[in-house]
């Protein structure tokens, strides 16, 4: 996402240093630029969700106009840029290691976990999580040894993958928390009998791109009632959900070695006959070419 950063010291010219790494499609960063800084950024649809780890010197990041908090000494600090602003201040002596994780990825391991997608209590909720001794840097550190002995694993293979969603699934327990959301309560996933028949139609027959009013017979309701209960239940509409399960079906076979080898003929068996929207709305979700996807195999 754009952003500003401003020095605001008297020593004005950087003394920076960044090394990245991927764990599946999660990146880790550690960097520092040397001075004093301001960072700024606006809210903007295709940012992502950063955890920004103060290991040496202070930090303070502002939750809003008149509310701040100070981050040092092994702590962290949450957003998600795609639907709130920042604001931040480094002192001179700040190193900092940056957790940069896709929205739609984190939505999805909520489902996949907790059976439903939060709102915005949970993404619009700015807080400081970890700290010394916890878990949370625990696992921090874990992720780190693991990429300096085998990066190649963390961000291509399984391993990767494995580790994505451990730090996926332990931030959204931290977060929900401070956000006084509880993941694990019953009633967040109770939804009526036409929207959990309906999802479970659409995974059945995702590749067979069933239309809205055909899964809306499926299970015995009026396409108005089917689509108010998705709106109402899961805060999207049923289609959003059937894209869903296309494209992670797709994803699936393009890393499966016993499905086809070529991107076009696996994209088709799942509903995608524009290879060009396809691409785009492939690219969008994952945050990387089908190609590239391919050749993880």
């Amino acid at each position: 996402m754009p952003y500003s950063v401003v020095p605001t010291g008297k020593i004005v010219s950087p003394r920076s240093l960044m090394h990245s790494a991927q764990v599946g499609r999660i990146t880790i960063t550690r960097f520092a630029y040397g001075i004093p800084v301001n960072i700024t950024g606006h809210l903007d649809k295709m940012a992502n969700i950063i955890v920004l780890t103060t290991l040496e010197g202070k930090s303070r990041h502002h939750i809003n106009k008149s509310e701040s908090v100070e981050i040092f000494n092994n702590n962290s600090f949450i957003l998600d840029c795609s639907n709130v602003d920042y604001d931040l201040d480094f002192d001179d002596d700040h190193l900092q290691l940056n957790i940069t994780i896709p929205p739609d990825l984190m939505a999805q391991v909520c489902q996949d976990w907790f059976g439903f997608i939060p709102g915005d209590t949970l993404w619009r909720h700015k807080c400081a999580i970890g700290g010394a001794e916890s878990s949370w840097l625990r696992l921090i550190e874990y992720v780190v040894s693991c990429i300096a002995e085998a990066p190649n694993q963390l961000a291509y293979g399984r391993a990767g993958r494995h580790l994505e969603q451990m730090i996926c699934v332990h931030l959204l327990n931290e977060w929900a928390s401070r956000a006084g959301l509880n993941l694990n309560d019953p009633s967040n996933r109770l939804a009526p009998r036409v929207v959990r028949g309906a999802e479970q139609y659409m995974a059945d027959h995702a590749a067979e791109l069933p239309t809205m009013t055909e899964v809306a017979r499926a299970v015995g309701c009026s396409l108005r009632t089917l689509t108010e209960a998705f709106r109402r239940f899961r805060g999207y509409p049923p289609s959003q959900f059937l894209k869903e399960r296309r494209l992670q079906g797709t994803r699936r076979d393009l890393l499966n070695d016993q499905c086809p080898n070529a991107v076009a003929d696996i994209a088709a068996a799942w509903g995608f006959i524009s290879m060009s929207e396809f691409a785009k709305i492939y690219r969008m979700r994952f945050h990387e070419k089908p190609s590239e996807t391919l050749r993880k195999r």
